[in-house]
């Protein structure tokens, strides 16, 4: 599948994707699930009628942050793999910083298509396992990320949490993903947004890079992107 870079700046795209996405079905009101919605901010949706669910794993720091946001009229926590998700019930599904944490992300990327209705959006944010940041993430041991968190992300930031970083989680994997189930990637960016933002984690994940001559870069941690689901039933049935 080839790549596809947005035209849009990447603090809009999702908001003027999901605008494009209600004025397409006649304003009539979308139902978007949050999944990881312990992390990223709520969207931007002025003027536009919408039902918003989340859905994540049940650990301490996630259901405290969960229970804070005011814009999800239900949410529920658990195994992603057997949370209750009706098929087709959802228009828009964004997937927040969610794949990277948790074992068997394919098995959940699945379970949350079927919940997707026909044309419609994946949002998806995640780290680079392909990335000086997911490098790093993925070795450090889990006592050692825990001493440094405070002092890598903004206080209030839910975690540490797992790091998995299984195969998908990079660009070649998305795509993959998406190549064997029929799903179209309209827009694909690249950015830092993480602990490597900061002076600490800025320090390491260039050290990385230079320790591993590029093949993990530190040019970025996050990948963003707008994945759509065939409208066409005679497409694979997922």
């Amino acid at each position: 599948m080839s790549e596809v870079r947005s035209v849009a700046p990447r603090g809009d795209l999702f908001g003027q994707r999901i605008r494009e996405q209600w004025a397409g079905q006649l304003g009539r009101r979308l139902d978007v699930l949050v999944a990881g919605c312990a992390h990223d901010e709520p969207l931007v949706l002025d003027r536009i009628d919408t039902r918003i669910t989340g859905v994540d794993e049940d650990l301490p720091p996630i259901r405290t942050a969960v229970a804070e946001r005011a814009d999800l009229v239900r949410w529920s926590l658990g195994d992603l793999r057997c949370v209750p998700l009706p098929p087709r019930s959802v228009d828009v599904i964004q997937l927040s910083f969610l794949l990277e944490r948790i074992q068997h992300a394919e098995l959940v990327f699945d379970r949350l298509l079927q919940a997707l209705r026909p044309g419609g959006l994946i949002l998806l944010r995640m780290r680079d396992r392909k990335s000086a940041y997911g490098l790093l993430d993925r070795i450090t041991p889990s006592w050692l990320r825990r001493l440094l968190w405070r002092h890598l992300v903004a206080a209030g930031t839910p975690g540490p949490l797992p790091a998995v970083y299984g195969p998908v989680t990079s660009r070649d994997g998305i795509h993959a993903f998406c190549l064997t189930r029929g799903l179209m990637i309209t827009d694909d960016q690249e950015a830092t947004s993480g602990p490597a933002m900061g002076r600490i984690g800025r320090t390491a994940v260039t050290m990385t890079a230079k320790l591993t001559r590029g093949r993990f870069p530190s040019t970025h941690d996050e990948i963003a992107m707008v994945i759509r689901k065939p409208q066409n039933h005679f497409a694979r049935l997922i």
